[in-house]
Parts: structure tokens; C-alpha cells; sequence
């Protein structure tokens, strides 16, 4: 198919200036909707509709890329400097960005996370340009089986990201996986835990329990906090020089992400988020030794979750382009764009008008390569916010919290729920109990439960599927060797704590 493509066709495409200035307002937009709390790239993805209907199919598609690129770079932003992701995919390593800029290194845990999205980006955007037909097809070929063991497997992660106590960190997964039963039954359709509550029917929102358990409950923490002090911690340097130096150590991190963020993305239904935790799991496991807490380790979880996160964007659209089969809710959205301007995604595309396809992905690597200059002058602007005193900012945070939450769910009822969780993540906190586990288990609660019920139907209770099919088989094998690893660990670790105490 590549041998069908025209260079030149596709550069006249791309040097539209029309082409190029959507590009960059979408840009603009996308960074100041991902930077508030609770806007999420979906969001602003969708907001978008009603202006692209009117436009020309290429702009139409690269205003979604661009816009749904920025906005999950931009969740980075109030993640590291406020503890408040702006964005679910950003919830994984808020902590450690924002551990960081408490110690002055705010330019290191933005700008790490600069350049990391902007590489994973660029990574997804050559896998999707050279091998996007042969990822599609061995997505295809993940049944409910393999999806279970994939959240299986996504929950392993909260062994890694417990902290000290791997029982308070699994109370708080049980916790995410309990809120995550409220609602419907994604199987019998009947209600459960809704108390007779129609607000409840739709089970808990992930974007009101997320700006409760970090935002509101960082607020109450806040909220007697004199600002004095504070203002070095937050004083920005040169971001170039400063990362330039620290990056080439962490490239393998960043390959890792990028490759799991497009398998993870390629995936349908699974998303940034839990391409997110995955690759910040496993980051953190290889960090554990001798470095677990320190900068070294903090910069490297944070740029392979980054480079996941924005490489994910680009692996949902291999099934989306190759098959028509949306990867994720926004490349839905692409899809409802294509078809509306004309553009049938499958494999004709690809043989019919292979001009167009590859001037999408040449797209990516424009949107992609933005994100650096455009980012750092995002950050530069967020830095100027910590400036001002907290009595000023706060009342400001706090109603794009309720604004978030609200144009969600359009209700009263969320905003509710952000105060409740604010409270119960305060309490959390308060008492060590992690919150990350908790926002683990909410992200993949319902994928488990659907998929094992799904499964249970197929093959009438008969439990033996799930070993039957070769990539089940592996990835169930693999998950429960590091559950073992993960119990065995811990039981050898307390073991020598003990022997060693014995002896003194």
C-alpha cells in the first residue's frame, strides 16, 4: 500500500494554510481545556463537533488529533503543580509530579513529561504509519477472554503502586472496586447499590470521584496553609537545559511506554488510562531497587506513563482507520466525522485514497511535535498562577472543580460527590491509605466484571476458557506468575525484616 502513496500529494496537503492555522488553534484549545481540572480530552473532543461540522475533512480530522493530543499533555500541568490531574490518564504519577515540585523541581516533572508525551506521540504516529494494518489485525483478535486478563493484569498494577503497606493499598483497590459495582448490571441490566437514586443508575462518574479524591481533598489539606515560603518551589528555570541533560537515561523508559501506550491504545475500549497505569506500574516496579523514592526514579515513571499516555491516542486510531472500529470514545468520534465528510474508514481507504490516510498520520506528527514549544509556553503561563497568593487561587480552583464536575454530568448530584470524595480522599490521605489503587480499581472494575459475566455466558459457567485460546492462555499465565511474585516478595521481605531484627 505505501508504494500507492504520493510524497509530494501529501505535502501539498499539509502546507495548507488553512490546514496549518487549524492546527495550531486547535492546539491552543486543547492546552487550556486538558489544564483545567476535570476537562478531559474526550470533552474536548467533543465540544469540538458542532464548529467541524463545517469544515473541510482534513481540517475536520486534525482538529480532533491535535485538540485530544494537547489535552492529555496538559493534564500533566495542574497534576504536577496544584495535585490535581487535569486529566484520568494524568492520575497515575500526579503524586510524583507533584512530589517533585514541592521540591523545587517543577521544571523536571513538567518538562520530563513534555518531552516524554511529545516522543511516545511521535512513536505511536510511525507505528501507525508503517504497521498499522498488522496491529489491527491482532487486536481484532482479543475476544473478552483476553480483555479479561487484561484488566486482570491492570490490577496488578495496585501492588506497585500500594506505597509501604500492601494492605492499606489493597483496601483502597476493594474500595475502587466496590464504588465500581454501584449502577447498573453490565450483564442483567438490573440496578444495584442505587439506593432508589436515578442519579445512581449510571453508576459513579470517574471524573467527580477523581477531582474529589485529588483535588477537593488537596484543598482541604490546603486550606490553612500559609502561602509565604512557597514561592521558590514553584520558580521556573530554562526547561531545555534542565531536561536536555536527564533525558538520554530514561530513553528506555520511554520506548516501553510508547510501545505499551499504542499495543494498550490498539485495544478496544481500553484507553489512555489504563495504557497509563500499566507502563507506570512497570516503571516503578524497575525503579523499586535502591531508587524507589528519589528524583532519578520519580523522572522515569513519569515519562514512561507520559509517553504511554500520548502514545495510546495514536494505536486507537489502527483499529479505527484499518477496520472502522472505534479504539477508544473519540476515535468514535473521528469515525462519525469520516463518514459524515465522505471518508469510509476500513481497508478501501487504504487502497482507494491512500493520499488521505497517510496526510491523517502525517497529522500526528505535526500535532505531536507542537506539543514542545506550545507546552512549554502552557507551563511558563501556569507557572505565573502559583505566584499569586492561595486565598486568591483557591476560590478560582475550586470552581473549575464544580464547573468539571458538573459539565460531565450535568447535575447538582456530581457536584456532590466531589465534596463527598473530597472528604473521604482527605481522610485517606490522613490515615495512609494510597489513593491511586482506589482510581485503579473504579477504571477497571466494570471492563473485569463485563468481561468474566460475557465469558461465563459463552462457555456456561465453564471456567476452562479462559486458558483455551494461546494469547489468553499467555497473558493469564504471566498475570498470576506476578501475583505470585508480587505475594512472594512481600512474604520474603517481611521474613528478612523479622530475621533481621532477631538478630539485633
Amino acid at each position: 500500500m505505501a508504494d500507492m502513496v504520493n510524497p509530494f500529494t501529501i505535502l501539498q496537503q499539509i502546507n495548507d494554510p488553512h490546514l496549518l492555522l487549524v492546527i495550531f488553534a486547535s492546539a491552543v484549545y486543547g492546552l487550556a481545556i486538558g489544564a483545567i481540572p476535570g476537562l478531559t480530552a474526550l470533552m474536548a473532543t467533543a465540544l469540538l463537533v458542532p464548529f467541524i461540522i463545517f469544515m473541510e475533512p482534513l481540517p475536520a480530522i486534525a482538529s480532533i488529533i491535535t485538540a485530544s493530543a494537547m489535552a492529555i499533555f496538559a493534564g500533566d500541568i495542574p497534576g504536577a503543580m496544584l495535585r490535581m490531574p487535569g486529566t484520568p490518564a494524568s492520575a497515575a504519577y500526579t503524586d510524583d509530579a507533584h512530589d517533585l515540585t514541592l521540591k523545587g523541581k517543577t521544571v523536571m516533572a513538567l518538562g520530563a513529561g513534555l518531552f516524554a508525551s511529545a516522543a511516545g506521540g511521535l512513536l505511536s504516529a510511525i507505528v501507525l504509519t508503517l504497521a498499522a494494518p498488522s496491529l489491527a489485525r491482532i487486536a481484532l483478535a482479543f475476544s473478552s477472554v483476553e480483555y479479561f486478563w487484561l484488566g486482570v493484569l491492570g490490577l496488578s498494577c495496585a501492588t506497585f503502586v500500594a506505597g509501604p503497606s500492601l494492605l492499606k493499598g489493597l483496601a483502597s483497590l476493594f474500595l475502587g472496586l466496590s464504588l465500581a459495582t454501584i449502577g447498573m448490571d453490565p450483564v442483567s441490566g438490573i440496578p444495584r447499590f442505587t439506593f432508589g437514586s436515578t442519579n445512581l443508575m449510571g453508576g459513579l462518574g470517574l471524573i467527580p470521584v477523581l477531582i474529589g479524591l485529588f483535588a477537593i481533598s488537596e484543598l482541604l489539606r490546603n486550606a490553612n496553609a500559609e502561602f509565604h515560603g512557597r514561592a521558590n518551589t514553584h520558580r521556573m528555570g530554562p526547561i531545555f537545559s534542565t531536561i536536555s541533560e536527564r533525558l538520554w537515561p530514561h530513553k528506555v523508559g520511554v520506548l516501553r511506554g510508547g510501545l505499551i501506550g499504542t499495543v494498550v491504545g490498539a485495544l478496544p475500549g481500553a484507553g489512555s488510562d489504563i495504557a497509563a497505569w500499566i507502563s507506570y506500574a512497570i516503571a516503578r516496579r524497575g525503579s523499586r531497587i535502591g531508587r524507589n523514592d528519589d528524583e532519578k526514579g520519580a523522572v522515569e515513571r513519569i515519562m514512561s506513563a507520559s509517553a504511554a499516555n500520548n502514545a495510546s491516542l495514536g494505536g486507537a486510531y489502527i483499529p479505527a482507520t484499518v477496520f472502522g472500529i472505534p479504539g477508544d470514545a473519540i476515535t468514535a468520534i473521528v469515525i462519525s466525522v469520516m463518514f459524515i465528510k465522505g471518508i469510509n474508514p476500513g481497508p478501501t481507504l487504504f487502497l482507494n485514497n491512500p493520499e488521505t490516510i497517510y496526510t491523517i498520520f502525517a497529522i500526528f506528527f505535526i500535532a505531536n511535535l507542537l506539543i514542545v514549544p506550545l507546552g512549554i509556553l502552557c507551563i511558563r503561563g501556569f507557572g505565573l498562577i502559583l505566584k499569586l497568593p492561595t486565598n486568591y487561587v483557591s476560590p478560582v480552583i475550586l470552581m473549575f472543580c464544580i464547573l468539571g464536575a458538573f459539565s460531565v454530568e450535568n447535575t447538582l448530584f456530581a457536584v456532590g460527590l466531589i465534596a463527598l470524595f473530597g472528604v473521604l480522599g482527605y481522610l485517606m490521605e490522613a490515615n495512609g491509605v494510597p489513593l491511586a489503587p482506589a482510581i485503579l480499581g473504579l477504571i477497571l472494575g466494570p471492563l473485569i466484571e463485563q468481561t468474566f459475566m460475557t465469558t461465563m455466558l459463552k462457555s456456561q459457567g465453564d471456567l476452562t476458557i479462559f486458558f483455551e485460546r494461546p494469547i489468553a492462555a499467555a497473558i493469564g499465565v504471566f498475570t498470576i506468575v506476578v501475583w505470585l511474585a508480587a505475594i512472594g516478595m512481600k512474604a520474603f521481605g517481611g521474613a528478612a525484616k523479622r530475621e533481621m531484627h532477631s538478630h539485633v
